[in-house]
């Protein structure tokens, strides 16, 4: 592992300049024999030990990556507690093209890192990572979720995560409409990977019309040959133009709410799988400007997580499920107290998450 004393300018710049704050520890890791280079950011251990996954990215640059790697372990802090998990947050970035350079080499010197924090951060998958993954990071590794039931774990955790949104819909739908039925209405879904594809059917299943697009054609292709009814467009740029679209579901990579898309967004309620859609604060304000109800991320994607922390105590997927449903519940107490509050609902799930962790950290005479 690198001291970040030996870090270039720009990324001490991002560490100690930057506007995430708050982060308990932030190691900058390499392995030259394998080619390994990786940021692992812890930001709470409040509620319990960081949890969090690896995500595996060609960044420009090495500041991109801890900047990435910050941001995404704040918001698995709020995730988690709005989760009720007994977890902090935390992630990890390695970066490269998973691809090109992803090797059992890599990923075994990548489980050495994480195991020499003795359990202050759990991993697991993200963008770039696999089931398949993680069960090669366990072998050097202990404090690793998200393995193949063959190995012990839970298996592909997307399952539940696309469940968790899916609740987050149906929650948004009551608060908006007065009913949680999806029939009827017109969902457009950027990214059919890992979760999108199990969210395709979820809707389709109550009856809702679906748009997909996909910078991937094997994706949208996936799609399309076994429900020939969803409709395709080319860009997400024409999905949220779409005429007529009344859930807009973003479940690719983060920022897609932002200043160009906010203004042209014909949704009225803004709900998907990705992390950190906001592209930058005040851009909540701007959706509810516009009278666009938006489900905060991190608590309607929480599926996942939930899953993967059960994992580490015995996986049940019944059990899981269960705590996934309540995302329904969590998301409506969420909008309930952004209008008790007057402010937007992300802001009032911060509030929530604040407070369970400052709670937290109160009880441990932190």
């Amino acid at each position: 592992m690198t001291d970040v004393t030996g870090a270039p300018a720009d990324v001490l710049h991002t560490l100690f300049h930057g506007d995430q704050g708050g982060h308990e520890q932030v190691v900058l890791c390499q392995d030259r024999a394998s080619g390994l280079k990786a940021v692992i950011a812890i930001h709470s251990t409040a509620l319990g030990p960081a949890l969090g996954g690896t995500r595996f990215y060609p960044y420009a640059t090495e500041a991109e990556a801890v900047a990435d790697a910050l941001n995404l372990a704040r918001g698995m802090s709020y995730k988690n507690a709005m989760a009720g998990l007994a977890h902090g947050g935390g992630k990890a970035v390695i970066i490269g093209d998973p691809e090109r350079d992803k090797t059992e080499e890599l990923l075994l010197a990548y489980g050495r890192m994480v195991a020499s924090l003795g359990g202050r951060y759990v991993t697991a998958c993200d963008v770039g990572t696999y089931v398949a993954d993680m069960d090669v990071v366990a072998r050097e590794c202990r404090w690793t979720t998200g393995r193949s039931p063959e190995n012990g774990g839970a298996g592909d955790s997307s399952v539940l995560t696309a469940f968790g949104v899916y609740q987050g819909m149906r929650a948004s739908a009551q608060h908006l409409w007065g009913d949680p039925s999806l029939r009827g209405r017109t969902v457009g879904i950027a990214g059919v990977g890992k979760v999108g594809h199990h969210l395709v059917e979820h809707l389709l299943e109550e009856g809702a019309r679906v748009v997909i697009t996909d910078v991937r054609r094997e994706a949208v292709g996936r799609i399309s040959d076994r429900h020939p009814a969803v409709q395709v467009v080319a860009d997400t740029d024409a999905l949220i133009r779409v005429e007529g679209l009344d859930i807009y579901a973003p479940c690719a990579l983060g920022g897609a709410l932002n200043d160009d898309s906010v203004p042209v967004l014909t949704a009225t309620v803004v709900c998907g799988a990705a992390n950190n859609q906001l592209a930058h604060p005040g851009v909540e304000k701007d959706l509810a400007d516009r009278g666009i109800l938006y489900a905060p991320d991190y608590v309607v994607n929480a599926g996942g997580v939930i899953q993967v922390a059960d994992e580490l105590h015995g996986f049940d997927f019944d059990r899981c499920k269960a705590k996934a449903a309540k995302i329904f519940d969590t998301t409506l107490a969420i909008f309930a107290r952004a209008k008790e509050d007057g402010i937007p609902p992300a802001a009032a799930a911060d509030r929530i998450a604040e407070q369970r962790m400052h709670e937290a950290a109160a009880a441990r005479g932190r």
